[in-house]
């Protein structure tokens, strides 16, 4: 296999090569560190028994996680700052991981007291607007008051001057007003609660009272930044006034349950003026330190950002290499560590070039030894695929990873699946339309890879149409479209066309199960699997294909679904009119004897020679055949710690029965599942013919402007939406259940694992 092109290696697996690295301790972080460069080692852990926590270098993991977390934090805080990271290189000298961790540890520490630093001057700045509304809405609750009682003063003198009247005040209460020192002094408290609280603070006040306080609320215009939350709150000025010290302690305790923030006022003007003056000098200042502060932050976080994503790779890249020398097992004299691990047979000069690098950079007098070992595990599964090539293996690789060099479906699917994605889409000026919108995300790639994704694109949008005659370029005759038998002629052209792709996609995967027994030398696969499935999907499905070829050339009008269902009801029939060649009954008898042939051939002999192979095997007559099976079948009666465990030949003989069922039902059922070739198909046709003639044309005919450009909306918008959308999905998930099942299943076990080498390229896909 070393000897093939490298081209080939997309249809098998690269050979892959288990190897042991015997490195010294003084230059593994360099030799890690360079084979994560390189990307094409992948480790085994050697201490898969110890916990995170026993493993070498679990101390320098916990330093690099804590090093992480000072980067998200630093993160962040410039997402709360709206700023991006915009490094300058990413090449730039290296960064001693002693020296990033004091800079990390200094920027948090920093940050964390500018924060601590700016929250308390904004809470203060925050109080003093709430202050200062306070101050001016209980401000005026006061002079409102206090201009009211004056007049009621007045109204009373002159009412006493003029003498007595019904309307005179009581003798209580004209004495109160005459002789201040025996009013009653209230107290009152002042400041600001949420707007949608305010009604429930009010009735709550009351209750808890009964109705011994009086509250005056003036609503704020705007929302005001409480400043426990720091959230944007509608809130209202409330002022209680009360009457005695229990009924106070009360009023306190509500408004800490209502969030109610208060403020101290008094009724003297003067005072209330010197009190104002001072709050709007206090925001003045406050405003000035916190913009100053807020300026240093974000000036410290620009700083930060220019170096952010490389501290962050750089930290990222540590912890990783920590990570893989944990799975390295430490020598016996603890000198030197040893890994094992898989690595493709043509990158082994590229490691060892590696590893004498590390070497030399490190001043270690001792190389590191490579040294490939012999071992029967199955090697890890690794294509090497570009950018239009990888999208058709992540294809493959959603149903299942290849086993190790077994073929490869992602070279066909290439082919295969925009072929039969067309096949289906059918309409090649919808293709045209899905083109340009593919363009038009291509665009801003690479030119070269723009060209050749455009390109296979342009394939797909094409490679299903028919072409009939050379009058037409593609297509079919134009004259069948509005005749009556349209419909019945392309169901009948596209059915058997489905049929025929069907058939034959489903004899590649049979080939393809030829190959990969011929690579693994198993000859029982060829003679009891290979061999007898080809005989039976083509004594049948083969056969109607080879009708309808036969019937297309000759322009015969037999009746092939006569012809199939008196093959198995009257074999020995005259077939009359339907007989479409000389010779055609005896082909007939042939080929049915031969399916039922087939079928106890598929059977049968694979389960007995299985076991015949098992006793000799343990008599010492032959060895290793079954263990380079592909077939899990073979691999059976091998497992077992020391080989000598019995042989289950009722489980393998069942396991062979379902098999067998298994492919003679479903050479039925897949050939008809191909028949979604032709429903997709006639699907898309009709809807494509529904909104013509139905919207656009209906509006056309309606010779009003408005009408017309309403039809064009709804005609672009259905087309748009079910024919460009919908029904493009709806062939991309049909081409997979086609390739999944109908032509994997023939040949494809994809139960390998995939080659994950420790590679640096990983790091931005890694979730912290």
């Amino acid at each position: 296999m070393t000897d093939l092109p490298q081209t080939m290696y997309l249809l098998r697996s690269e050979p892959m090569q288990l190897v042991q690295l015997i490195i010294p301790i003084e230059s593994a972080y360099r030799t890690i560190s360079y084979l994560g460069d390189l990307g094409l080692f992948q480790f085994k852990d050697l201490n898969s028994d110890k916990s995170l926590f026993q493993r070498t270098y679990a101390s320098q993991i916990k330093r690099c996680g804590e090093m992480a977390r000072k980067v998200r934090f630093l993160k962040e805080q410039m997402n709360k700052a709206d700023l991006s990271t915009s490094f300058r290189s990413l090449e730039s000298p290296e960064v001693d991981l002693e020296d990033l961790e004091l800079k990390l540890g200094e920027f948090e520490a920093e940050l964390i007291e500018i924060n601590a630093n700016n929250e308390k001057l904004q809470r203060n700045y925050n109080e003093l607007i709430e202050y200062k509304l306070v101050l001016q809405k209980a401000a005026e609750f006061f002079h409102s008051a206090q201009s009211i009682a004056a007049a009621k003063q007045r109204e009373i003198e002159v009412q006493s001057m003029a003498g007595g009247s019904i309307d005179s005040p009581l003798l209580l209460e004209q004495e109160m007003i005459s002789d201040p020192t025996k009013q009653v002094k209230l107290g009152y408290v002042s400041g600001l609660v949420p707007r949608d609280k305010s009604m429930p603070f009010e009735r709550i006040l009351f209750r808890t009272t009964r109705g011994n306080v009086f509250l005056k609320q003036s609503v704020v215009e705007g929302s005001v930044v409480d400043p426990a939350t720091r959230e944007k709150v509608e809130k209202n000025v409330f002022v209680v006034f009360y009457s005695g010290d229990r009924a106070k302690s009360k009023i306190m305790k509500i408004c800490d349950a209502f969030g109610a923030n208060r403020y101290p006022f008094t009724e003297d003007i003067g005072k209330q003026y010197q009190m104002m003056t001072e709050v709007s000098g206090r925001l003045s200042e406050l405003k000035i330190t916190v913009d100053v502060a807020s300026a240093h932050q974000t000036q410290l976080l620009q700083t930060i950002g220019y170096q952010l994503e490389l501290w962050n790779l750089l930290v990222k890249k540590e912890k990783f290499i920590y990570h893989t020398l944990n799975m390295l097992s430490v020598d016996v004299s603890k000198k030197c560590l040893v890994a094992e691990g898989w690595c493709p047979v043509f990158a082994k000069n590229q490691v060892q070039s590696s590893l004498q690098r590390a070497t030399i950079d490190s001043n270690s007098q001792i190389g590191a030894i490579f040294q490939v070992l012999d071992t029967k595990e199955s090697p890890p599964t690794y294509f090497r695929t570009n950018k239009f090539t990888s999208a058709f293996q992540e294809i493959v690789d959603a149903y299942g990873i290849a086993k190790y060099q077994e073929a490869n479906p992602g070279v066909f699917t290439i082919v295969t699946f925009p072929f039969l994605f067309a096949v289906m889409f059918g309409d090649w000026g919808h293709g045209i339309c899905l083109l340009l919108a593919t363009s038009y995300f291509l665009i801003w790639e690479k030119k070269f890879s723009s060209q050749v994704t455009a390109t296979g694109f342009s394939d797909a949008t094409t490679a299903g149409l028919v072409k009939v005659r050379p009058t037409y370029p593609f297509g079919v005759d134009p004259k069948w479209h509005g005749t009556r038998s349209e419909l019945p002629y392309l169901n009948s052209l596209k059915m058997k066309m489905s049929i025929l792709l069907g058939v034959a996609q489903m004899n590649l995967g049979i080939i393809i199960s030829y190959f990969n027994a011929k690579f693994f030398r198993n000859e029982l696969n060829i003679w009891c699997q290979f061999v007898p499935q080809i005989i039976f999907l083509n004594s049948l499905f083969g056969y109607l294909s080879l009708l309808i070829i036969v019937k297309w050339c000759t322009g015969s009008k037999a009746d092939l679904y006569h012809v199939m269902i008196y093959m198995f009801l009257s074999p020995t029939e005259d077939l009359g009119e339907n007989e479409l060649f000389s010779g055609q009954k005896l082909l007939q008898l042939v080929l049915l004897f031969s399916a039922l042939v087939a079928v106890p051939w598929m059977l049968l002999p694979k389960p007995f020679l299985l076991k015949k192979q098992h006793e000799e095997r343990h008599r010492g007559q032959t060895y290793a055949l079954v263990d380079n099976s592909d077939d899990p079948l073979e691999m059976e009666p091998n497992r077992g710690s020391h080989g000598h465990e019995e042989f289950e030949f009722s489980e393998i003989f069942v396991h062979q029965l379902i098999h067998t069922i298994e492919f003679v039902l479903g050479s039925v059922s897949n050939t008809a599942s191909y028949l979604r070739l032709w429903a997709l198909s006639l699907a898309h046709s009709e809807l494509s013919s529904v909104f013509y003639d139905k919207v656009l044309l209906l509006a056309y005919g309606y010779n009003n402007i408005i009408i017309l450009i309403i039809g064009v909306i709804v005609f672009v918008c259905a087309t748009v939406g079910v024919l460009l959308v919908m029904e493009t999905l709806s062939a991309f998930l049909h081409a997979l259940r086609l390739h999944w099942v109908e032509f994997q299943n023939k040949f494809y076990q994809g139960d390998g694992y995939k080659f994950y080498p420790f590679s640096f390229t990983l790091l931005s896909e890694e979730d912290e």
